[in-house]
């Protein structure tokens, strides 16, 4: 069996699902939609597809990805679960939470899947700190994503950007109700927050503190995870875990009864990994990794780290 399958929208991400989803195994892939005819024709003529009109698109489609500005995401979300289709929508969920609690008690109604594009859940290198059985119940975190400018997904700030792939990657660490955020922020190259640092605080007394910049010199990608049982630090980018935990590894001389595991990974085609299980949730009807309710989870911790810098400024601003 075969999912229809077709893209909404074909600007940045969009452009890429489409390449993905028109070569993936178990997909016949139906083609896109977009706003914009011109794009869609060029997008189209890279992947071999044929463009359509959305209404046609989603009466033709089993499932469709939402990769629309994010101003969009709940219109045509709520219209292809109306239609019947199961739905990928990608990261953030929506524009509101009430869009977001919307969608969510919809696809519930309609019994279809929907799935939120957090893609860093299906990296290898997320894959080998799990498999590594952890480092027990996380105490703090740090998360840090900086990258040069550039001028794309400026629509939103660096936190509906950026940040929000780690406060989804700490949420689902943390797993306990967020009860307190402080942040603050700046924009430097565009009219949005370009640069942030947040601090959370969980109910079960976790904290993390997230570092996310779309204005900087050079690019970098680490987590760091103190637990109950240990120490994980990721570089993600020279693709680096190290753990540190009592009675396993190599022994620490300076950490008396603690050793030392350094692990490494190959990277995979995460947006590829992402597409597959949800092909997966829709034909198998295996779990959705990301579903709607960790998506507004996510949205609601941007949306009240967004809500900290503003007072910030105000307050440096008098």
């Amino acid at each position: 069996m075969r999912l229809k399958l077709g893209v909404l929208g074909a600007g940045h991400f969009g452009r890429f699902h489409t390449l993905k989803a028109a070569r993936a195994p178990r997909v016949e892939f139906l083609g896109l939609a977009d706003a914009d005819p011109a794009r869609a024709e060029t997008v189209a003529g890279e992947a071999g597809c044929k463009v359509w009109d959305v209404p046609a698109l989603l009466a033709a489609a089993d499932a469709v990805i939402v990769a629309a500005p994010t101003a969009f995401h709940h219109e045509l979300a709520s219209a292809a679960l109306a239609a019947g289709c199961h739905v990928f929508v990608e990261k953030p969920v929506a524009a509101t939470l009430e869009q977001a609690d919307a969608l969510v008690a919809q696809a519930a109604a309609a019994g279809r899947v929907l799935q939120v594009g957090h893609v860093e859940r299906f990296s290898a290198g997320m894959a080998t700190l799990q498999g590594s059985a952890g480092v027990g119940r996380a105490l703090y975190m740090e998360a840090v994503r900086i990258a040069p400018f550039r001028p794309r997904s400026l629509d939103v700030s660096v936190v509906l950007d950026l940040m929000i792939h780690d406060l989804d990657l700490v949420l689902s660490l943390a797993r306990s109700e967020l009860v307190a955020v402080e942040a603050v922020g700046a924009a430097v190259a565009s009219q949005r927050t370009d640069i942030a640092n947040a601090r959370l605080r969980f109910a079960n007394g976790a904290q993390a503190t997230i570092t996310a910049s779309r204005a900087s010199l050079k690019m970098e990608r680490r987590l760091r995870v103190f637990g109950t049982e240990g120490y994980a630090s990721m570089d993600f980018l020279a693709r680096e875990l190290k753990l540190v935990r009592k009675g396993q590894g190599e022994p620490l001389e300076q950490i008396p009864g603690h050793g030392i595991e350094l692990l490494s990974w190959q990277d995979r085609d995460n947006l590829e990994a992402e597409q597959a299980a949800f092909v997966a949730a829709c034909l198998d009807g295996t779990p959705v990794v990301v579903d709607g309710g960790a998506g507004r989870a996510a949205l609601d911790a941007a949306l009240r780290v967004e809500t900290a810098v503003a007072a910030s400024l105000a307050a440096a601003l008098g």
